[in-house]
């Protein structure tokens, strides 16, 4: 092996070692945070909903490390709190939009004919209508609440999981081993679990990641509109919008830290997802 291979492989490992490096610590973040929602009742220190008037917009202190809300609610509490509807919301938009998209989009590549003409029909009607859009049909027929946004936003973001899943399992399905595979006796759905599923899931697995972060966003904009988890709940969008008036009176504890919290879960799960779909960084070998 010439000294030009050596030094490219090892800039490589290098790359690779200060990617993983990256990424295990955006991931342990996040799994420390997940974890925090879980645990919320058992660490967070005050009742979410419990107000004490006379630490209304209280500032960070001893008593209060996040600060006060305007009714004096625990920052800190209901941030804990706010989280298992903040992650929880986008994990079901998202794994929804994966199962159903992965399988319109495999089904549409190895069906192909009407109904792929069919199905690529209503995925164009469904991108025809942003999400936010469709949240806020859902909620004027459902009505306010944590189910109507979600599913509205599952069924949006299912469009760009399938549209991926079928380019990708279309020209996987050219391949010369799929026609071995088939000549050979084996099943066209029994391709299509073993095979074909398992040569998409790799960008998927990115897409829905990056769309995680999207979903969080759009879920959490329903909420700043007042029009998806209500009062007095807690959940970051929601926290936000009701901050807003204490933020621009000086005390902006609730709104700052619910919008520090978004964004740093955006910017950790959106990096997360381009590692894992860049060969570069993600399942090279050196």
């Amino acid at each position: 092996m010439t000294a030009t291979a050596l030094a490219l492989r090892a800039e490589k490992l290098g790359r690779r070692i200060r990617v993983d490096f990256v990424s295990a610590a955006l991931g342990a973040v996040l799994v420390v945070l997940a974890l925090a929602a879980v645990l919320a009742p058992l660490i967070a220190p005050y009742d979410p909903a419990a107000t004490d008037i006379l630490a209304a917009d209280a500032g960070p202190s001893p008593a209060h490390w996040l600060g006060a809300d305007d009714l004096g609610r625990d920052v800190l509490s209901r941030l804990l709190y706010g989280a298992r509807l903040s992650l929880l919301g986008p994990t079901l938009i998202i794994a929804t939009a994966t199962v159903l998209g992965t399988a319109l989009g495999i089904a549409s590549a190895w069906l192909g004919g009407w109904f792929d003409t069919v199905t690529s029909r209503i995925l164009d009607f469904f991108f025809a209508f942003p999400g936010l859009l469709l949240s806020v049909l859902a909620v004027a027929m459902i009505g306010t609440g944590f189910l109507a946004p979600v599913t509205a936003l599952a069924l949006a973001y299912t469009p760009y999981i399938a549209r991926v899943t079928r380019t990708i399992a279309v020209r996987e399905r050219s391949l010369a081993y799929v026609e071995a595979l088939r000549s050979h006796g084996l099943g066209g759905w029994a391709i299509c679990l073993r095979h074909l599923a398992p040569a998409v899931w790799p960008v998927i697995r990115a897409q829905s990641a990056i769309a995680f972060g999207s979903a969080l966003v759009d879920l959490a904009a329903v909420s700043y509109l007042g029009l998806g988890v209500q009062p007095p709940s807690a959940e970051w969008g929601l926290m936000v919008a009701q901050g807003q008036s204490a933020l621009l009176g000086g005390a902006p504890w609730q709104s700052l830290s619910a919008g520090v919290l978004i964004i740093f879960v955006v910017l950790a799960v959106n990096t997360l997802g381009e590692r894992a779909g860049d060969p570069d960084t993600a399942g090279v070998r050196p």
